[in-house]
């Protein structure tokens, strides 16, 4: 029960102090479930992110779900996702009741910008952390991929799916090679 109490309040804070949506939060999360509590292996939660990317809904709340069911199973996942949807949940409420009445406030709209660079910088932080492990030639490819994505509006599941079949003709054919030597 104790772990299901720190999985919620983990993913609570995450939830709360996270703007731009789920890559925002990467950062945030792979630092409180590997560094702070020591609850995955780096390894670990790269293949959970990978699977949450490819899993269709939200990242951070596949994420969360992923860490959570690793965690303690479905309590597990509960836990972590009502942890991540709560605060988020709370503040469009609380937004959504007095919205009309700051909606043209110039000093709000001044902040919604003055975040922008900010939450550019969180989602550019995880994707430099991922990176950490690779070779030189899939850092390059990594980049030259990501370019691509953004510069002709290239849909990310064509390109998950090809890489997923990549990665296991390669894992096939090094696996293949081994077991002739």
């Amino acid at each position: 029960m104790k772990q299901l109490a720190q999985l919620f309040i983990s993913f609570f804070k995450i939830g709360a102090f996270t703007f731009g949506g789920g890559y925002a939060m990467i950062p945030l999360i792979q630092r409180e479930v590997i560094e702070n509590r020591r609850w995955i292996a780096e390894k670990d939660f790269l293949d959970l992110l990978t699977v949450a990317q490819s899993a269709p809904g939200p990242l951070s709340l596949n994420t969360s779900v992923f860490v959570g069911y690793k965690m303690r199973g479905y309590a597990g996942a509960v836990a972590a996702i009502t942890g991540a949807v709560l605060p988020s949940f709370a503040i469009i409420l609380l937004i959504a009741m007095f919205f009309t009445d700051v909606r043209d406030n110039e000093v709000v709209d001044a902040a919604f910008k003055g975040m922008r660079p900010a939450v550019v910088a969180l989602i550019i932080a995880p994707v430099a952390s991922l990176m950490r492990g690779m070779t030189p030639a899939l850092k390059v490819l990594a980049v030259i991929i990501g370019i691509a994505l953004w510069y002709f509006a290239i849909p990310p599941v064509p390109v998950l799916i090809a890489g997923a079949a990549v990665g296991i003709a390669a894992t096939l054919l090094i696996t293949r090679k081994a077991d002739k030597s």
